[in-house]
């Protein structure tokens, strides 16, 4: 069967509010971090008022970031594990930049996956780092050792670049493939797009829905 023009539901409205929650989290980290750690960016302190006020609601939006993070790492861990269908795309990189698709995609592709992997790394290292340099009531930074907090900002400021990185490539690839953007704010996208971009994923989908319209009709009869 074709796939038709008629929409499917690729992201639940609790999985789109948890993922706008950790982009506007990333935003605030991000002008507050670049802030904090680079003397020609402290201009963007002014956001926040001041350099200090800054300081403190960096670490704070960081655990919420991190803790709405984890919430899609549950639920995305499973369709980000590496198979040979991802080694196939990742040998065929030229042609996927060309616009043409590759392999039996499931939900994510092996860019996906990598990206997805990349994010957690990053997440992960930035959070123990950040607690190591955070002087807060609530944590002991003055109990680490002044060389080791000194790796300690080394680490996070090399995680935080690699992030922000990969969220730019996320961007671009989301507004570059046409309906990607419409998953994430609506929640939905086409068959076509669907059979296009993540064929498996879309068999799965048309599988299980006539697996409910048959549950249906014997319930009706």
């Amino acid at each position: 069967m074709k796939p038709g023009n008629r929409l499917i539901q690729r992201y639940s409205a609790s999985e789109r509010i948890n993922h706008w929650i950790v982009a506007f989290s990333f935003i605030v980290l991000a002008i507050s971090g670049l802030a904090l750690f680079y003397p020609s960016f402290s201009w963007f302190g002014q956001v926040f008022g001041t350099l200090q006020t800054a300081r403190i609601v960096h670490p704070f939006v960081g655990i919420i970031m991190f803790l709405g993070f984890m919430i899609q790492f549950v639920r995305y861990a499973p369709h980000n594990i590496p198979n040979m269908e991802d080694v196939r795309w990742a040998l065929s990189v030229k042609k996927v930049i060309m616009g043409e698709e590759v392999g039996d995609v499931g939900k994510y592709n092996a860019g996906q996956k990598g990206m997805f992997w990349a994010m957690t790394g990053c997440l992960f290292v930035m959070l123990v780092t950040g607690i190591m340099m955070w002087q807060s009531p609530f944590f002991f930074a003055d109990h680490f050792s002044i060389e080791l907090r000194r790796i300690a900002i080394l680490l996070h400021a090399w995680a935080a670049l690699i992030l922000i990185a990969c969220i730019i490539v996320h961007v671009y690839a989301a507004i570059w493939i046409r309906g990607t953007i419409r998953a994430m704010t609506e929640g939905v996208v086409s068959e076509k797009w669907a059979h296009s971009h993540h064929p498996a994923w879309y068999r799965e989908i048309m599988k299980n829905e006539k697996v409910v319209e048959d549950s249906e009709k014997k319930e009706s009869k």
